[in-house]
């Protein structure tokens, strides 16, 4: 079995210096808000994988038939040597782009980004056991901020998958797809997974399921903030809210204070006042229509190729090449 590498850019205190400016500034800010990277601990892991299984969530399932059915044409249009996975997490669904590009190309190298070690080792041993001639590069790395990718052979294929950057502000956006562009060569691509402007009821189903796993996923980002800073939230002073903003074309998820109350968090020597009703934001999910994506992608050099939606058209995956 090969080796694979482990590249870490972030300090070993990153994640902690991190939270403690997320929670500051989005706890003194008006309206609240907490940023859902905080969601995904090892039980907010958990649960969203939970999600991905329920009825009502239809994203992972419609984008694994566009990879299933399409991957070899993604193979054949990009002609990737390596792939680069931009917050990977387990890798699951990336089996079936090597898949195809080893196939078609010779896939030499997999480089996989996250912000979690323990997840990219994982990741990285249980596929160099079923493809031991892969050189896995595991990249320590935070996909927002800029990220410096080792040396492997062209064409280089960048994988932002899952309607991930739905969770990126339209600024935000912007700046990720240039700095993704920063990266690779004029003839490499970007495959973008991007989640489709639908019906209302559809899309607001997906975020408030009838189980409550959802609600119990959006409650964790308190959890951590109670573990890791000594906050005393108490979970039960708010309720899960999903809400579609038509304007914005995007859900938003929120935190709906039941009562007027308190929160002190000593590691912030901060205390903060909720009123009753008052909510705080823990996630926008944009959802999309082609020629937007197009149009965000041509801002940022490239040129868009292709597009697959899934046989309902509720999910897209897009190619560009960078220019």
């Amino acid at each position: 079995m090969s080796p694979y590498t482990v590249t870490r850019t972030l300090p070993e205190d990153a994640t902690g210096a991190a939270l403690r400016a997320d929670v500051l500034q989005g706890l003194t800010a008006d309206p609240k808000s907490l940023p859902p990277k905080w969601f995904y601990d090892a039980r907010g892991s958990d649960l969203f994988e939970e999600i991905t299984r329920l009825p009502e969530y239809y994203p992972t399932r419609a984008e694994r038939e566009i990879l299933l059915t399409r991957a070899p044409d993604i193979a054949e249009a990009t002609g990737a040597r390596t792939l680069v996975e931009l917050g990977s997490g387990s890798s699951e669904k990336t089996r079936h782009l090597l898949d195809a590009l080893t196939a078609a190309t010779g896939l030499r190298d997999y480089v996989a980004v996250d912000v979690s070690e323990s997840a990219l080792t994982g990741a990285a041993e249980a596929l160099l056991a079923e493809r031991p001639e892969l050189r896995v590069h595991a990249l320590i790395a935070d996909f927002t901020r800029s990220v410096a990718l080792p040396p492997t052979e062209g064409p280089r294929l960048v994988a932002f998958l899952g309607g991930t950057i739905g969770n990126l502000l339209p600024p935000e956006r912007a700046a990720f797809l240039s700095s993704v562009r920063a990266l690779l060569a004029p003839g490499d691509s970007l495959l973008l997974g991007t989640d489709l402007v639908k019906d209302e009821g559809v899309l607001v189903r997906a975020y408030d399921d009838a189980s409550g796993v959802t609600a119990a996923f959006n409650k964790n980002v308190l959890t951590v903030v109670d573990r890791e800073l000594g906050a005393d939230f108490e979970l039960s002073d708010f309720d899960h809210v999903a809400l579609w903003d038509r304007e914005n074309e995007w859900v938003e998820m929120r935190l709906r204070a039941r009562r007027g109350l308190t929160v002190k968090v000593p590691e912030l020597d901060l205390v903060v006042h909720f009123a009753r009703g008052e909510d705080m934001r823990t996630e926008i999910s944009a959802k999309f229509r082609r020629e937007g994506v197009d149009a965000e992608v041509t801002a940022a050099g490239f040129a868009p190729s292709r597009w697959w939606t899934d046989t309902e058209g509720r999910f897209a995956l897009s190619l560009a090449t960078a220019v």
